[in-house]
């Protein structure tokens, strides 16, 4: 788990800098590539696969190796990077890397105790590394002696246990697979030139002798197994990913896996790593934020920069207002130990769940854009629709606004005590009000949940402007048509993804007082192109030129003069007008009113 500056292919150059870690982008990019054969699957036999899996909304990473033995240092000097990565980021001998297979001695290991744990945090699966780029093994694999049973004092299979804990407690499992990256077997795949000759070797060799071999063991020996997550594309293509495609397939049927094995393979679900889109995915994917607790995801005794349970149930209640998962790791210590501020922090996590689960299982994304005072989730129940009200932050006033919802509420509860809850519908939707609460931001999320009447109506709300000076069009509050995201570079939200020029994205607004508006906006992209922004029958072609890169944005640039008449609501889109297109990312459009 990382993210690259190595350019892979241009396809996957072009989605990095969109945003993704190329660890995501050697997927996305790999739409150039033949597709690799999927088999037919129907829209209901999708959903009943995946329905355990968007219900659970929330899950455990665990990163565990021969890295934690190292505990972000060799030689005396501390690594810079994740702990997971000090061979490669180090460039470790791989003869001075495998002895600290021999500090590796977990005898601390205690797996049941670990389900517990994930279980009480209100996690519903849990996904371990079975091997990740340093291709060191946590079971018994035939086709190496670079695993835990031969290359540990420890001498015992790692998966085993931990696989029926979580089956006796039924909570769903499934394995991370690093099946292309790998910095000690002969021919393994490298984001970078290999520093040691006994890395080298055939690409193809090392699929088929390890990573398929492994991969029919981890899917064999274990019973079922309900995920595999794929990771770091490198050198992948779709005559070697297919065979390990379908032996997935074939061993476990049901698998979900996520969109990391390359070859042109899309997977089931999504995968944005340490960031959450600030929109969700407008095409409607599947998707899960992977994120680690502090900075690293294997153990380093030197990462202190731990998330309070504060951000982690924030995180999780964000990613599924916008309909995501969220899969938060901790990384085990050599001994088997966890460090004491993740147990403490999934403690609190689980404390807050045991009251307020109801509102994040089995929901779905918020049918508001934007809520200034939190967040909500929905639920589709047989005799009508539930709304769960995340509040992060109480008004002044006290008063939350649903904006243009047009249902009536048939009874309004708190989930932390019986609280009368009242509600009114007004011409911008339906308030809530809830007596006593003392107005700014709140550590952790109190929840109300509204029972409405009848099919869900929410009308689009057009905010109006008084039209008197500048304005700003906010990127999250756009409307997204295709792939296109909203993503975060350099601490500021950006439209991106948008590979297709047949994708665009507009605002609906209203202005008090007709008035006349130069627009602007900064813009990032890697090519030379041309976008159109419509205004009703105004229309203006703005070139762009390369900027040199996806996350090189220039000071904004014009795009053009508009003038709005008072009281019309104005739909403003930005779409492709060039020939030959070139993605590009585009930040919030700025209203300065012209004299």
């Amino acid at each position: 788990m990382k993210n690259f500056t190595k350019k892979i292919t241009v396809a996957a150059l072009l989605a990095a800098c969109m945003g993704a870690s190329p660890l995501i982008s050697a997927v996305v990019g790999a739409d150039s590539q033949p597709a690799i054969t999927q088999p037919v699957e129907s829209k209901t036999e999708r959903d009943a696969r995946m329905a355990w899996w968007r219900e659970a909304k929330f899950g455990m990473f665990i990163h565990w190796g021969v890295y934690a033995a190292l505990a972000g240092s060799h030689d005396g000097k501390k690594t810079t990077g994740a702990g997971e990565w000090i061979l490669y980021n180090m460039e470790i001998p791989v003869a001075d890397y495998k002895p600290y297979s021999q500090k590796f001695n977990p005898v601390k290991y205690t797996p049941e105790e670990w389900v517990i744990m994930a279980k009480k945090a209100g996690m519903k699966y849990i996904v371990l590394t079975s091997k990740h780029h340093d291709g060191f093994a946590l079971f018994d694999t035939k086709v190496s002696d670079w695993d835990v049973v031969d290359a540990t004092p420890y001498g015992k299979d790692l998966i085993a246990p931990l696989a029926e804990a979580c089956h006796k407690h039924g909570m769903k499992f499934g394995f991370y697979y690093s099946q292309a990256q790998d910095w000690t077997h002969p021919g393994g795949g490298c984001y970078k030139a290999k520093w040691d000759e006994s890395q080298k070797g055939d690409f193809a060799k090392y699929i088929n002798e390890i990573a398929i071999p492994q991969t029919r063991e981890i899917l064999s020996n274990y019973g079922k197994i309900d995920i595999i997550w794929w990771d770091t594309p490198a050198n992948m293509t779709p005559e070697l990913a297919e065979p390990l495609y379908k032996l997935a397939h074939e061993l476990q049927p049901g698998i979900i896996m996520n969109d990391r094995l390359g070859g042109g393979f899309q997977g089931d679900s999504a995968t944005p790593e340490q960031y959450i889109p600030s929109t969700g995915y407008a095409d409607g994917r599947d998707w899960e934020v992977c994120m680690t607790l502090n900075g690293t995801w294997g153990y380093s005794e030197h990462d202190q920069n731990w998330k309070s349970a504060e951000t982690v149930i924030k995180n999780l209640v964000d990613i599924a207002s916008k309909g995501g998962n969220y899969l938060i790791n901790m990384g085990p210590k050599a001994d088997g130990s966890v460090p004491v501020e993740t147990v403490e922090c999934f403690k609190e996590v689980g404390n807050w769940m045991h009251i307020n689960g109801e509102s994040i299982y089995n929901t779905t994304a918020s049918p508001f854009k934007k809520l200034p005072w939190g967040r909500c989730t929905k639920r589709l129940e047989p005799d009508g629709v539930r709304l769960y009200l995340h509040v992060f932050n109480w008004p002044e006033d006290g008063t939350l606004l649903l904006p243009g919802l047009r249902n009536e509420v048939r009874s309004a509860n708190t989930l932390w005590e019986p609280i009368p809850v009242s509600t009114e519908m007004n011409e911008m939707g339906v308030t809530v009000k809830v007596p006593g609460r003392t107005p700014g931001n709140l550590e952790r999320p109190e929840v109300i949940t509204l029972k409405l009447e009848g099919l869900l109506n929410v009308e689009p709300v057009v905010w109006t402007y008084d039209g008197e000076g500048d304005f700003e069009l906010i990127v999250s509050d756009a409307d997204l048509v295709g792939k296109l995201t909203v993503e975060r570079k350099g601490n500021k939200d950006n439209i991106g993804y948008w590979l297709e020029p047949k994708d665009s994205f507009s605002w609906s607004f209203k202005l008090k007082n007709s008035s006349k508006y130069e627009l602007f906006s900064a813009v990032a992209s890697q090519g030379d192109t041309e976008i159109a922004v419509v205004a009703g029958d105004q229309v203006n072609s703005v070139k762009i030129e390369n900027t040199g890169g996806y996350d090189k944005f220039v000071a904004p640039i014009s795009l053009g003069v508009f003038e709005f008449k008072a009281g019309e609501t104005v739909q403003l889109s930005v779409s492709s007008a060039a020939a030959k297109w070139s993605p590009v990312n585009i930040r919030d459009i700025k209203a300065k009113k012209l004299e």
